[in-house]
């Protein structure tokens, strides 16, 4: 444990809320929150629990908003390869979370093979679809996890755009068919007229370049040296129609290469706006009002490192917290940070699996029991009985 403040700043009245992000790979947020509220209640039955876990936008999205109390809608979509993929939406009046990972998602992937080609994020764009049929005026459009770096292409196929070739026949799916796009045909968005859309993410790439989607995330999707090229080229040409169609110029703007180039869609065809992924989520489920009267938040994710100090989650939590006077301390099953940085971070402790089972195999394996240890050390120096 790195601790960076001392606990007797702590009052002795008031709830602790948990409010972690998903440990990728073992437990999901909701998982998370529930061990820690397990061990908590067992070591401080006395003192109030409440659990809202998070997500910054990427895969884990739609589970924290249907654990704070969206409804959850799932349906079968196109997925990633052109199979058919369950997925879920969450929706809570008119608006409605749509998490781009849960139909275009590298966990669709059949084996786990990659498509780097030809991969689509057509089910997404069928997600948004049935949301605004079922009268969503909002959509908040989380973008992480992607499998595909067509642009948003098929999400724009899915809203029942047309992409087509030079003979008129429509476009294959996935980024390199993007090099034979010879005209657009928009006229199936006009029912998206008057919705709005949010993109939450904290991807800050342009669409194209050495910054870009298919140089910096087609590597991580299986692309090879020349499979980049090929995307690179399919996003320029996808770019220079969908920009003259909309009279919009954002291909550079930061965000439109998020998801392999779907917020380049989404800026580009669906007027979206873009927020911060994690500050964004935080309003949207009612962060500011579960965190009022508190005496301590917990919040974490699997890894506590120099990615998590470029706003994830915990960060996010902890700027809020301490937005509201009170104190965070987080759980991870890894840290690399120092002291200094968790105090930059406004994080004021910090424990990890790790400081009790260093076979990092068996941390994955047992990591909602392990959590539940941690919460004895939190309670004894945080919790005074």
């Amino acid at each position: 444990m790195v601790s960076a403040v001392s606990p007797s700043v702590l009052g002795s009245d008031g709830h602790v809320l948990v409010s972690p992000d998903k440990f990728k790979g073992s437990l999901s947020a909701p998982e998370v929150a529930l061990h820690l509220a397990v061990g908590l209640r067992r070591e401080r039955p006395s003192v109030p629990v409440t659990v809202l876990p998070v997500a910054d936008g990427g895969d884990g999205t739609v589970e924290a908003a249907v654990a704070a109390g969206f409804r959850r809608i799932t349906l079968e979509v196109c997925g990633p390869t052109g199979r058919p993929v369950k997925a879920s939406m969450a929706v809570d009046r008119d608006t409605a979370v749509v998490e781009l990972a849960e139909a275009s998602g590298l966990r669709h992937l059949p084996e786990g093979r990659p498509q780097p080609l030809t991969a689509t994020s057509l089910g997404t764009g069928q997600l948004i679809a049935q949301a605004v049929r079922l009268g969503a005026r909002r959509i908040v459009l989380g973008l992480g996890g992607s499998a595909c770096t067509d642009g948003g292409a098929g999400l724009i196929q899915g809203l029942g755009g047309r992409l087509l070739d030079a003979h008129g026949a429509d476009l294959a799916p996935g980024g390199a068919a993007l090099r034979s796009l010879h005209a657009l045909d928009l006229r199936g968005l006009s029912g998206l007229a008057g919705i709005e859309v949010i993109v939450a993410s904290d991807v800050d790439n342009p669409l194209l370049g050495r910054q870009g989607a298919a140089a910096v995330y087609g590597p991580q999707k299986g692309a090879g040296r020349d499979d980049v090229r090929v995307l690179e080229a399919g996003l320029r040409r996808w770019a220079d129609l969908a920009e003259a169609a909309s009279r919009r110029t954002v291909r550079d703007k930061a965000g439109a290469g998020a998801a392999g180039g779907v917020g380049f869609a989404a800026l580009a065809l669906l007027d979206a706006g873009v927020e911060p992924g994690i500050t964004f989520l935080l309003h949207l489920l009612g962060f500011a009002e579960r965190v009022r009267g508190a005496r301590l938040v917990i919040t974490g994710e699997g890894s506590l490192d120099t990615q998590t100090l470029r706003g994830k989650a915990p960060m996010g939590v902890a700027r809020a917290a301490a937005r509201a006077g009170v104190p965070v301390v987080a759980v991870a099953g890894r840290r690399s940070l120092t002291g200094e940085q968790l105090r930059r971070a406004r994080i004021q402790a910090a424990y990890t699996l790790t400081d009790i089972e260093p076979d990092l195999e068996r941390c994955v394996r047992h990591a909602g029991r392990l959590l539940e240890r941690l919460t004895v050390a939190i309670a004894d120096e945080w919790l005074p009985a």
